[in-house]
């Protein structure tokens, strides 16, 4: 996901993306818990881009 992507969102849409992730981020722990992943790129990818997300609601919560 891209920054110009998360900074045009709604604080909204950004907390439904928020949540999205971190449900994805819970399977994928599972998942290499169990090795069952397949693509482990995927779970730093996750991590960034919740990161991110943060990032900018913290942003726009401050303007």
């Amino acid at each position: 996901m891209k920054i110009a992507d998360i900074r045009g969102m709604t604080p909204d849409q950004l907390a439904d993306t928020l949540i999205s992730l971190k449900k994805e981020q819970f399977n994928l722990r599972f998942q290499a818990a169990t090795g069952q992943v397949e693509k482990t790129h995927r779970v730093d990818e996750i991590r960034k881009d919740i990161a991110r997300i943060k990032t900018v609601l913290r942003a726009k919560a401050a303007a």
